[in-house]
This record gives C-alpha cells, structure tokens and sequence, in this order.
C-alpha cells in the first residue's frame, strides 16, 4: 500500500512540474499573443486601417466589420496624404540606429491606380507627403530631396551632405536616441517650402566598433559619438522655398541655438516652429519662423531649474492657431492653452498627477483627449477635458494600462488595455468610453499560462530613508509558506523618468521571472527615486548626481525586504539592463553587505563614457561636475565587490559601449576581485539575434540556481 501511494504521489509530483513556464515555452513562441497592427483612423471618421497579412485593411467603426483591403500585398508601415487619396507604402527595410531605418517605398495613387517607386525603386529615409499630396520629400545620403508624384521629377535641396560629417533634415545618432526621432525637417501648410535643421558633426568625436562577423579580418563600425563634455553637432536651421529653388539660413542668433531637437508644423500657410535649447537643458525658447522671409520671433521660453524635457514634446495647434503645450512647470505634466502670439490663456489639466500622452483635440466639443495617472501613478487611464471649463470624464477602465486610437471625427476610439493579471485587448468604445464590441482579446494567451501556473504580481509600497513611499511589486510561489525563508530576486531600471511598477502586462522579462518563482525564488521590483509618474520633485532629486539616490534606494529596499519574515536576507540578488545593470554594479560594490549576487547586462560604469544630451540633461558636463560622475561609478567602488557577480555586454552595442564593462572588468581585476564576464559577438544593446535570448536567459538562470 505505502508503495503504490508513493509511486502516486510520484506521477503527481511529476505532473505538476510539468505545468509550468519554460524557457523552451517562452522561447519558441508558445505564449505570445495576438496584437493589431497599425491601427490608423480614416479621414471620415467612420472607418479605419489596420495592417494585415495580406494587405491594408479597411475596417467600419460602427460594425467592426471589414470592408475589403485598401491595398493588397505585404507592408510594414504605410502613411496617407491628407485627403486619403494617396498612400506611401513600405516594402522593405533596413535598420541604422534605435529610430532609423533605409526603405524602398511606393507610392500608390487610391484613385487611378498608379504606383510609382519613391527615388526610382532606391533607399530613402523619414519620406513625408507635402500637405497638398503633390509631392513627396524624402533623405538619400544625407541630402534632402522632394519628388513631384504628378511629373515623377525628383528635386536636390541639398548638395553637401556627407557620411559622418553632414546630415540635412536628418538627426545624428545622439539626436535620435536622446531626442527620439530621426526627422529634422517639416512641410508648411501650404506646401510651398521645407524648413530643416543642417547637423554638421565633422568635429564630433567618432567612435569605431570592431565587427567580426566570421571575417579573417574585422571590418569597423564608424560613427559620430559625442561623449560628455565634448563636442556636439554644430546645427542650424534652414528654410527652402520650393518657388526660388533656394535655401537661406535662419538667423538664430539671438536665442538658444545650441540644439535645435523640433521643428513643428503650424495651422498658418507661412509659418512654422522650432524649438531650440542651449547645451544645458533647462530652457527651451519656442520659435516662430516666418516662411516667406525666414524671420524669427521668440513666442515663450519654458524654463526649469534643473532641466526640461525636449524629448517627449507636446505641442499642437488648434485652427485657430493657438496651441495645447505640455509643461512639467507646476511640480506634474500637465496642458497649457497659449494663443496664437504666445500669451498664456490658461492651465487645461491640473492636480497630483501626470498627462502621459496627448492624443488630440474635439473642436466639436471643445475637448483634449489625454492619458494621464489621475486614477494612481501605476495605472494609464484615458480622459476628455474641456479646454473652458477643465470638466473630466473618463472613458478607459479605471485601472491598468490603457491607451486610445481615436477616429478622426473622435466619435469612436479603440482602446488597448491590459494590467498585471490580463494580456491586451482591444476594444472598440464610442467617444464617451462606451463599449461597442470587443475586437481581440489574449484569452487563449491567459489560458496558456493559468495552466502552467503563471504568477501575478502584487502591488504595494515600500520607504525609503528619506520618508518617501516607493511603488513596488512582488511575485511569490503559488504554495507561498509565509513562515518559510525564500531567496529575494530584485529587479530594477531605475533611469530618470522611468516605471517599472506599473499595472501593466509584462512583456519584457515577465514570463522569466514567473519561471524564476516555480524555481523557489521571490521576485519584486522598486521604483525609487528617480523614476517617473509620481512629480518632478521625486524625478528629479537626482538632479547633478545621477545614481546616488537611485542606489541608495534599492539597498534600502533590499534591507526593508530583508526585515519580511518571508524573505532570507543573506540571499538577495539584483539584476537589471542598461542604467539598471549600471544600478546593479552599484549594488554589488556600494551594496556589497547587503547584496549576495548580482547580474549587469549592458551596464553604464562611468557616465563620462555616455552621450551628451543625455548625460548632462542630468549631470551637467564633467567638466563642471567632476564629482556627480566620479563619485556615481561602480569603478570607483570595484574594492568593495564580495558577491557573486555576472557581467554581460554585446560588443557591437552602439548605445552603451563595450568600453564600459571593459573599464568596469579592469577595476575589478586589479582589485583582484573574481567575477564572471560574458561577451556577445557583434550583439548591439538589445543582445538578440538567432538563440542569442534563449542562451542568454539560460545562463542568467543557471548562475542564479547556482549562486542564490
């Protein structure tokens, strides 16, 4: 009897651990989900486009139903002229940096028929229809061209463009990563001129990447890098008039100039904006460029103490030409309604939250529709307000992470909702957040993973020694024993502005950590200060001294967990990417005593080795603040390491240089410290490519089970 109920208890056993999450599950596509892709509302306001396998689709809002393909074959992306009668299509493609990208492209005329290859079939870059929808500007070698689709003649506007010197309505490689965009050109309204920014960068430092590739020899990846505190791209602003053929530079003189990061479309025929900063960022003037005579006026400064953020600008321009700006000045995001001339008429959005995203303007109902935390800083929730009266109204879930598409005439939008517990669906809602149907849900997803006894996280918070209540969230066993020791398995990013603690569907390391938990682990996550969605006083504490107060918070998160009767405080280990494997360098040195174990992947070790528009966004240059960059690195503290440390860095990242860990490992060796140090072949910042993630994320897994 005591055998056969063992042999039972054996094949139970045996079931059970059968029902979990793999790294060959994981990998091999077994829980992805299904998504909809490049929704795009149709100028009638009554249908929309969605990107299918065989085509672009068109879709009725009121029935959900398809009514056929616009175009017919494969595409990755397409973009409409104003009037919808022509569409650009992207056949293929070839990534350069994070935003950029060469295409081949088509333009195809809705009405006739007619296909004509953009640039004769040849690779162009950021091409955008003139707003009449004559015409076509695209980038080719660094010079900027516009092609009339009617006479399939292709215009020169510029002639100096040159690799690695000169870029024309192009963004460097530190503008695109730090500013989050690779076009610096814009059509007028009336079609009648471009005014771009020209990036000369020839005395930019450049940096060379080995590639080896299988090669007898390695070949050289040569860019333009410019580390703090050395040279930038000398920019400047021009305007080209289609009429006389003719460039003329704008007179920028008497404002900031050092970056030119926006040049903006207006509601005006012969106007346009740029928006311009000096090399520290803690003031933007916002600029009115007459396009007939390329005269410049200063509409307003926006100004901070510490910095402003060029990189997630809000700025649109009702037909009025007054305009919605977005401003962090009252201590939160929030909208602000300027005229035409500049003048303040009023705030829109006010209270201790956050507008993440503007999605738009009702003039019908006088209405913006935003994505704000007004309902707590881990959930996204959408919202209609009126410009006159600041009335709310809700019209997403109120909690998770939502995000809207709206129809032109806003009378619909589909929403995209998921949270901690539930993979995205979409769903089809009037413009007052009713729901019409559901479009696609990840049932089938879920079902998977409640199968293979998927953990969900729980939310809550924890202090930190300055009385600050840190967002957190933690994942425990299925069968969690409080009275039992577990070993804690920290991660973080932790980068200024960031969130990792949000309600949200985790697409990113999720499923591992699930995994990590079935192991016998605890994962959680702290969002301290630094981080985003909780006010700029506690995002930009940092401010000068980046990695100071971001290190002291995850140890005094480690400690607070070390206190839990559940947690085994001499098991605490700590993992994160790029700023957060800069964070988990930190906390194996300053750290060391309270950290066991540690993995770094793509780590920042010394911000003097980081680009400028990032780096003294926060720090200054190091010539003014020697000690903000000196006493923050992991270097400086490689003494201290007594954990058990992983290091792992792509030599062909292009983001955060090999140079880094290489620094990092050389202090650490000549304080004959013993650590463990992988490379990746040619891998850039993502570290991806053929079985590189699935042998990745085994060995972390291993060095985990082996040293934790």
């Amino acid at each position: 009897m005591k055998k056969i109920f063992l042999s039972a208890a054996i094949v139970v056993s045996a079931a059970l651990f059968s029902q979990q999450i793999t790294l060959e599950k994981i990998y091999s596509g077994y829980y992805r989900g299904k998504n909809i892709a490049g929704i795009a509302s149709l100028k009638n306001g009554e249908n929309y486009a969605v990107i299918e396998p065989g085509g672009i689709a068109k879709y009725s809002y009121k029935t959900a139903q398809k009514e056929g393909n616009i175009v017919d074959g494969k595409f990755s992306s397409y973009i409409f002229n104003e009037d919808e009668s022509k569409i650009l299509l992207l056949k293929e493609s070839e990534p350069i940096y994070r935003h950029s990208f060469l295409g081949k492209f088509d333009v195809k005329d809705l009405k006739s028929g007619k296909v004509l290859s953009l640039n004769n079939g040849n690779y162009v870059q950021e091409p955008t229809f003139s707003p009449d929808g004559t015409k076509v500007a695209f980038i080719a070698d660094n010079n900027l061209f516009y092609q009339d689709l009617g006479t399939e003649k292709i215009t020169q506007i510029t002639t100096d463009g040159k690799k690695n010197s000169i870029l024309n309505g192009l963004a460097d490689w530190v503008y695109e990563e730090e500013f989050g965009h690779a076009k610096l050109y814009e059509w007028t309204k009336n079609s009648d001129a471009i005014v771009y920014v020209k990036s000369d960068e020839s005395e930019v430092p450049e940096m060379y990447i080995p590639i080896y590739n299988k090669q007898l020899y390695p070949s050289e990846m040569r860019f333009k890098y410019p580390k703090a505190g050395e040279k930038n791209s000398v920019v400047s602003a021009h305007l080209y008039r289609l009429d006389s053929g003719k460039s003329m530079a704008l007179n920028l003189s008497s404002f900031k100039n050092y970056y030119i990061p926006n040049v903006i479309q207006t509601k005006k025929a012969d106007e346009m904006i740029l928006i311009t900063s000096e090399r520290i960022q803690n003031a933007s003037d916002i600029l009115k460029i007459n396009t007939k005579n390329g005269s410049v006026t200063k509409l307003f400064t926006e100004s901070d103490d510490k910095w402003v953020d060029t990189e997630n600008v809000t700025m649109e321009f009702l037909d009025d030409n007054s305009f919605i700006w977005g401003s962090e000045r009252d201590g939160n995001r929030h909208l602000y309604w300027y005229d035409q001339n500049g003048k303040l008429k009023k705030q829109i959005t006010k209270g201790n939250w956050e507008v993440v995203d503007y999605y738009g303007f009702n003039p019908k109902t006088n209405e913006v529709l935003i994505r704000t935390t007004e309902k707590g800083s881990i959930n996204k929730v959408v919202s209609k307000v009126n410009i006159n009266t600041g009335k709310s109204v809700l019209i997403s879930n109120g909690e998770g992470n939502n995000s809207a598409d709206f129809s032109k005439n806003y009378n619909y939008f589909i929403e995209t909702s998921s949270s901690a517990k539930k993979p995205y669906t979409f769903v089809l809602k009037d413009g007052n957040g009713k729901v019409v149907r559901e479009l696609q849900n990840n049932d089938e997803q879920l079902k998977k993973l409640q199968q293979d006894n998927f953990i969900i996280k729980e939310y809550f918070t924890v202090p930190n020694e300055a009385g600050d209540q840190m967002n957190a969230w933690i994942m425990k066993p299925k069968n969690f024993d409080p009275n039992k020791k577990y070993p804690l398995f920290m991660y973080q990013y932790s980068g200024p502005g960031s969130q990792q603690v949000t309600n949200s569907w985790d697409t990113g390391n999720g499923l591992w950590f699930s995994h990590l938990v079935q192991q016998g682990y605890i994962v959680a996550c702290v969002d301290g200060r630094g981080t985003g969605g909780k006010g700029t006083k506690f995002k930009k504490v940092t401010y000068m001294q980046l990695g100071k107060y971001e290190i002291e918070d995850q140890i005094a998160a480690a400690k607070w967990f070390g206190k839990q009767s559940y947690i085994d405080k001499d098991r605490i280990g700590i993992f994160g990417w790029s700023f957060g494997g800069y964070m988990a360098s930190l906390a194996l040195t300053k750290g060391a005593d309270v950290f066991k174990t540690g993995i770094a992947v793509a780590p920042v070790t010394n911000w003097r080795y980081y680009d400028t528009v990032y780096t003294e966004r926060f720090m200054r240059t190091p010539q003014e603040n020697p000690s903000g960059y000196d006493d923050n690195s992991p270097t400086t503290y490689a003494k201290l390491l007594k954990g058990k440390f992983l290091m792992i860095h792509g030599t062909a990242d292009d983001n955060v240089h090999y140079q880094n860990a290489l620094e990092f490992a050389e202090g650490l060796i000549q304080n004959k410290k013993q650590f463990e140090f992988m490379t990746y072949p040619d891998k850039n910042h993502g570290i991806y490519g053929g079985n590189t993630r699935p042998q990745l994320y085994q060995m972390m897994t291993d060095f985990l089970l082996k040293n934790l």
